[in-house]
C-alpha cells in the first residue's frame, strides 16, 4: 500500500497534489507542532506590478504558536481579513479563463465554518480534490491509534507500520531528514516525489512564474490539463 504523510498546507503548489494523487492513502499530519513561517497558512499567487511577479496570501490565525500542534491552532474570526484575502485573489485572477468556477471553490473554502486549522485545510483538500479528480482517502494522523511518544523518522515509520504501508512517498523537503535505509530495515520502500520543472502554462501574457498555489494552476487550466500535470513528476 502506498502512503503519503505531510503537514497540511494552505492551497499548496502542484507537487503536493501530485503526491496526494499517487498514493492509496494520505495522512494529514495534524498532531505535530505548527511551524511559523511555513506553508500551513500562506502561499503565493500571481500579482501584477510585483517585481517577482507574485505575492503572498495568508490565512489569518488566532494566536498561533510553535508550542501548539496543527490541530490546536485556529483560524481568526476576523471576517475582514478573509474578505481582504478574497479581494487579493479576485484582483489577480478575475480575467483568468477558469475564474468563475475556481473562485466559487475558493470562496466556499474560506467561508466554511471550520476554524481548527488542520480540519479547515482538510476541507480545502476535499474541495480541490473533487474539482480536479483526486479520489485518495484522506486520514487525520490524530485519528490513528499510535505511539505519540515517538519523534521524527521513527514516528513516520511507526505510522507506516500501523497503516500497513509498504511504500512511503515523501516530498523533496524530506531529502535531508530521512534515511531510505532506515525505512528499508522495516520493510518499507522510501520514495521521493519531485515535480518536473517542465510544468508550465499560460498566465495571461506574463513571463511564466513557477510553483505558485494550486489556485493559480486551476485559474489557468482545464481539469483535463491539470490531470496531465498530476503525472508530471519524477520518483527518486
Amino acid at each position: 500500500m502506498k502512503l503519503g504523510i505531510m503537514q497540511p498546507y494552505f492551497m499548496p503548489y502542484i507537487g503536493y497534489w501530485q503526491m496526494m494523487n499517487v498514493v492509496d492513502k494520505y495522512v494529514i499530519y495534524d498532531d505535530v507542532n505548527y511551524k511559523k513561517g511555513s506553508w500551513s497558512n500562506r502561499n503565493r499567487i500571481l500579482m501584477k506590478g510585483k517585481e517577482e511577479g507574485w505575492a503572498y496570501i495568508s490565512l489569518p490565525l488566532n494566536k498561533a504558536s510553535q508550542n501548539k500542534k496543527y490541530n490546536e491552532t485556529f483560524i481568526s474570526d476576523d471576517k475582514k481579513m478573509i474578505e481582504k484575502l478574497l479581494k487579493s485573489i479576485y484582483s489577480s485572477y478575475c480575467k483568468a479563463p477558469f475564474f468563475k468556477d475556481v473562485f466559487n471553490i475558493v470562496e466556499d473554502i474560506l467561508y466554511n465554518d471550520e476554524k481548527q486549522l488542520a480540519r479547515f485545510l482538510r476541507y480545502s483538500f476535499e474541495k480541490v480534490n473533487k474539482y480536479i479528480g483526486i479520489e485518495t482517502e484522506l486520514i487525520m494522523s490524530s485519528d490513528i491509534k499510535k505511539n505519540n511518544e515517538l519523534k521524527l523518522e521513527k514516528k513516520i515509520i511507526h505510522i507506516c507500520e500501523v497503516m500497513k504501508a509498504d511504500q512511503y512517498y515523501s516530498a523533496m523537503g524530506g531529502w535531508d531528514l530521512y534515511s531510505k535505509e532506515e525505512f528499508a530495515e522495516h520493510g518499507i520502500e522510501f520514495i521521493f516525489l519531485k515535480a518536473k520543472d517542465s510544468i508550465q502554462y499560460k498566465q495571461f501574457d506574463n513571463q511564466f512564474v513557477p510553483w505558485l498555489s494550486i489556485i493559480d494552476v486551476m485559474m489557468f487550466n482545464s481539469v483535463d490539463e491539470i490531470q496531465k500535470m498530476l503525472n508530471e513528476y519524477e520518483l527518486l
